[in-house]
C-alpha cells in the first residue's frame, strides 16, 4: 500500500510563495516519476511539475521560471517551491507518484492566491 501526504498549502498575497511537500510511504519502487497536478474548482486536473527518481523535470509552461520541483530520494518526498504566485495559481494541488504502470494520489492541499 502506498500514501502520499501533502503539507504546506495555505493562503497567500500575490507574488508570495509557498513550498509544498509530499511524502511518499510503502513500497517505493527505485524507478518513479513524482509530481504535482492542481485542480481549481470546475477545471480539470493538470500537471503542474514533475520529476523522475533520475532528476530530469519537466513544468507546465504557466510555472515555468516560477516554480521549482525537486526530490528526496531518500527520504522518498518530492517538493515544489512556488514564488511570485498569481490569483491563478489557486487550486487543490495535488501529489502524484507514478511506478509499475500505475498511479498513487495524496488528499491535495488547498492553495489560496488572494489580497
Amino acid at each position: 500500500q502506498v500514501q502520499l501526504v501533502e503539507s504546506g498549502g495555505g493562503l497567500v498575497q500575490p507574488g508570495g510563495s509557498l513550498r509544498l511537500s509530499c511524502v511518499a510511504s510503502g513500497t517505493i519502487f527505485r524507478f518513479n516519476v513524482m509530481g504535482w497536478y492542481r485542480q481549481a474548482p470546475g477545471n480539470q486536473r493538470d500537471l503542474v511539475a514533475s520529476i523522475t527518481n533520475g532528476g530530469s523535470t519537466d513544468y507546465a509552461d504557466s510555472v515555468k521560471g516560477r516554480f521549482t520541483i525537486s526530490r528526496d530520494n531518500a527520504k522518498n518526498t518530492v517538493y515544489l517551491q512556488m514564488s511570485s504566485l498569481k490569483p491563478e495559481d489557486t487550486a487543490v494541488y495535488y501529489c502524484n507518484i507514478f511506478m509499475a504502470d500505475r498511479d498513487y494520489w495524496g488528499q491535495g492541499t488547498q492553495v489560496t492566491v488572494s489580497s
